[in-house]
């Protein structure tokens, strides 16, 4: 088979992660070992970037500068929430045609999955020869085929560190605290609030997800109980918590609020935690009662990334080179676990098999309760944190006798 010449191009898709910039270093440093790679191309602001030809030329970046990128978090490259439809993409294809490029590398989660995979329909139906590769992103960790999903293990580090550090805080002084996490649909990193737990009262004690219908009733029962017992607990909450008729629990507050893609909007706003604050203020007569909401913390939060992430993160991006240029092929990478304690592996499937698909947390990782997650979802998450993960320390010294009696 002759060797398909041409550009590069690698775009940036979605929400940023910690390490998003190794996939696209990964590509560009890989892509450039390939004599047939004419030029390597980084479209600025993602698809959007493509429409409005706004390229940078990586061919001409220095080794040293793309390296530094790689460990910086965020998208080096810029992002967009454009979603394509077949019009857009009809847009984004004449203008890869216009520069020549043959191959076409875009990192992100569901929406840009299936863009890829629109793009490469129009490439066949023009008869041009273009390879087209889905490099896989998301903090969610939802998209399916795939054991996980670069930036999740970084941004569930983040989750579980905060949380080490609220059940510092909460045992310091008692009270309930309930912390709103990223995940429409998928509970992943709301469910890695418990990696946070060390000592056998710490939180998080309650853990909601979106895979289980959320009954204010219930959780002010749970939340009780645990009061009663502890003295304090320590709450994690998935944004995208929804009732039995699967209507999100935020929209008895706001409203129908929705973004660019017609989702309705949940983060970047307190208002889940304001709501499920006041529930228990007003149900169980408790007054020190707070949240927050993390936001955007969870994405880019300097300095707080997994190392096996990172790795991992790099291998999708040289993959995706590989399969394009050794095997010729168009596709989406994925990562496999195929070992019982901890190894990957990288495959190249068709884009149909992961384009806008949502991939949810498996039954076995969630409690019975649908409070809490299980020992087989801490045994598959744990080594996704990396290494070094902080720990917390207790005064162990005796209790000097009372007395006053008091």
């Amino acid at each position: 088979m002759s060797k398909l010449e041409g550009k590069v191009l690698v775009a940036q898709g979605g929400g940023p992660t910690h390490v998003i910039n190794q996939s696209v270093v990964g590509v560009a440093l890989e892509a450039r070992k390939f004599t047939q790679v004419t030029a390597v191309y980084g479209a600025v602001h993602g698809v959007r970037g493509i429409i409005d030809e706004e390229f940078v030329d990586l061919t001409r970046e220095t080794t040293h500068n793309l390296e530094l990128v790689a460990d910086t978090p965020s998208s080096g490259l810029l992002s967009t929430r454009d979603k394509p439809d077949v019009e857009y993409c009809a847009r984004m294809f004449k203008v890869m045609q216009a520069h020549g490029i043959r191959y076409f590398f875009y990192v992100g989660g569901n929406d840009s999955s299936d863009t890829v995979r629109i793009v490469n329909d129009q490439a066949k139906a023009a008869d041009y020869e273009l390879r087209a590769i889905h490099i896989p992103k998301t903090i969610d960790n939802d998209l399916v085929e795939n054991d996980h999903c670069p930036g999740y293990g970084s941004a569930a580090r983040y989750v579980a560190q905060a949380f080490g550090g609220v059940n510092l805080d909460n045992r310091a002084l008692k009270g309930v605290y309930i912390g709103v996490v990223m995940g429409r649909h998928a509970g992943f990193l709301t469910a890695a609030s418990a990696l946070a737990r060390k000592y056998v009262d710490d939180g998080p004690h309650l853990v909601y997800l979106p895979e289980r219908a959320f009954d204010t009733d219930r959780f002010l029962a749970d939340v009780d109980r645990v009061f009663s017992k502890h003295g304090c607990c320590t709450i994690a909450v998935s944004e995208g918590i929804g009732d039995k008729g699967g209507n999100p629990v935020i929209t008895k507050l706001m409203g129908e609020e929705r973004d660019a893609h017609g989702n309705v909007q949940l983060s970047g706003t307190g208002a889940l935690g304001d709501l499920l604050s006041d529930a228990v203020k007003k149900g169980l007569g408790l007054k020190r009662v707070r949240s927050d909401t993390f936001g955007y913390l969870q994405r880019s939060f300097l300095g707080c990334r997994s190392d096996r992430d990172a790795r991992e993160a790099r291998e999708v991006g040289e993959k995706a080179v590989q399969f394009a240029m050794w095997d010729n092929v168009d596709g989406s990478v994925v990562i496999r676990r195929p070992v019982l304690d901890y190894g990957v592996d990288y495959e190249l499937v068709p884009l149909e098999r992961v384009a806008g698909k949502t991939r949810h947390m498996p039954d076995e990782f969630i409690n019975e309760e649908g409070n809490g997650v299980t020992q087989a979802f801490h045994a598959y998450c744990r080594p996704l944190l990396g290494s070094g993960l902080p720990e917390a320390h207790r005064i162990r010294a005796p209790r000097v006798p009372k007395l006053l009696g008091k």
